[in-house]
């Protein structure tokens, strides 16, 4: 399966590359869309609507004084896509009780503790009850996911009754501004889990009913939601999965069809992953725009979950001290894949990132068997037995902890032509 993002990519390099836009031109680019969006598991009505519609606005309107042909379709494309995936959410920091619901496999539970710590991260203080009664492992699951968000927690292990632990579990949580309710999953929505939910929803009275899908569904996601809002009535949907799904933008799409707007998308394992949908962002994505606002934001985020200090983030100076803190921060900040694409480079090579993590990984370990001298003066490494210490330390070889030093000399001096190039730091500040 081509990636969407990939082949909506190549579909406009050929376009920029044709000498000549007209209809035959435009036709022939809509069939290479057609194609990826069908590989990405949209809807067939949705693909064919969304690329007449491309080819009547290019072939119907002219471009803005100042605007090249190209440039033009281009952001019809852009903006076609954004209709096509649905509306941005703005999620409301204020009180209100959330119920989730999903099947089995959808990611429910490690969404309700992502909610939880995005609510409780934003300044509202959260809570999460287990009313899963059906499957053995959700209340130690979603108790000790509670624990690794720092939320507060309830559940009765062994009580049947969905609508008894949300009951008592309101009784409990008066004080807290966002309560979100864990339900059963099934392998279906059958009668027993809809009579489920109508009664956990009589007891909880939530401000927003929210289905939790996995991306990999594709447009199955929509025949979900359809089934359970009109079984249920949904506020909308979080898309977890998206990272790792091909099939992310038929997903979108076919929710977006169905009228469950997207609230949230899940983008990794971590607690942090998650984020409100934001369809320009999401689109600019594909396209390989870069989005230096979320890069900064995930660069504080990951510096304030490493417990940096906002000195070694701005050292004056790199040394293994320094550059061992900005890889912890990296650490955080999620896959490489990510952070290039948010840098508008989303077509680095799999096999290059995955030798990058790799050898980001192999650093951390060398550096951590360092003593604290040699991490501020890396000239202590030039003896060979502190070589064949931290190599026997870290589990690496020796050649792997002199290849280390070899290119953090190069970027050293890489760093220090950055620091005195006053025309680099004016170029960088007016980008941010």
């Amino acid at each position: 399966m081509v990636d969407l993002g990939e082949g909506l990519r190549q579909a406009i390099a050929k376009l920029t590359r044709a000498t000549i836009i007209d209809a035959k031109t435009i036709r022939e680019f809509n069939k290479e869309l057609q194609k990826t969006l069908l590989s990405a598991d949209v809807e067939v009505r949705l693909v064919l609507n969304f690329t007449k519609a491309i080819e009547d606005k290019a072939l119907k309107s002219k471009p803005p004084a100042g605007l090249n042909p190209k440039d033009y379709i281009t952001n019809i494309v852009y903006e076609e896509l954004v209709r096509l995936v649905g509306p941005t959410y703005l999620p409301e920091l204020k009180k209100h009780r959330i119920l989730l619901m999903g099947l089995y496999g959808s990611g429910k539970t490690t969404t309700a503790a992502k909610l939880a710590k995005f609510y409780q991260d934003r300044g509202l203080s959260a809570a999460l009850v287990c009313c899963d009664v059906t499957r053995p492992a959700a209340y130690t699951q979603l108790e000790t996911l509670a624990k690794q968000a720092n939320v507060a927690f309830f559940g009765l292990e062994t009580e049947k009754s969905a609508a008894k632990i949300i009951r008592l579990g309101m009784e409990k949580f008066r004080d807290k501004q966002v309560v979100i309710c864990d339900t059963s999953g099934r392998n279906a929505l059958d009668d027993p889990l809809i009579k489920e939910l109508k009664e956990v929803a009589e007891q909880f009275n939530p401000d927003e009913k929210v289905l939790v899908v996995s991306a990999d569904l594709g447009q199955v996601a929509g025949k979900q939601a359809r089934e359970f809002d009109k079984a249920v009535k949904i506020s909308g949907v979080i898309l977890t999965k998206m990272d790792g799904s091909g099939k992310g933008g038929g997903a979108l799409s076919a929710s977006s069809a169905a009228n469950a707007r997207v609230m949230f998308i899940g983008m990794g394992e971590k607690l942090n992953n998650i984020e409100p949908f934001d369809s320009n962002k999401f689109i600019g994505g594909l396209l390989g725009i870069p989005d230096i606002a979320s890069l900064i934001e995930h660069v504080q985020t990951a510096v304030k979950e490493a417990n940096l200090k906002p000195e070694e983030m701005e050292a004056e100076e790199l040394n293994f001290e320094t550059f061992y803190s900005q890889l912890k921060a990296m650490g955080s900040m999620g896959p490489l894949k990510s952070i290039f694409g948010m840098m508008g480079a989303p077509d680095v090579p799999k096999e290059t990132l995955e030798q990058g993590e790799e050898k980001l990984k192999k650093y951390k370990v060398i550096i951590a068997s360092m003593t604290k001298e040699e991490r501020k003066n890396e000239r202590l490494l030039h003896d060979p037995k502190r070589i064949a210490r931290i190599a026997s330390g870290s589990g690496t070889s020796e050649k792997d902890v002199r290849s280390m030093i070899s290119e953090f000399n190069k970027m050293k001096k890489l760093f220090g032509s950055i620091k005195n190039d006053r025309g680099f730091k004016k170029r960088f500040m007016n980008l941010s």
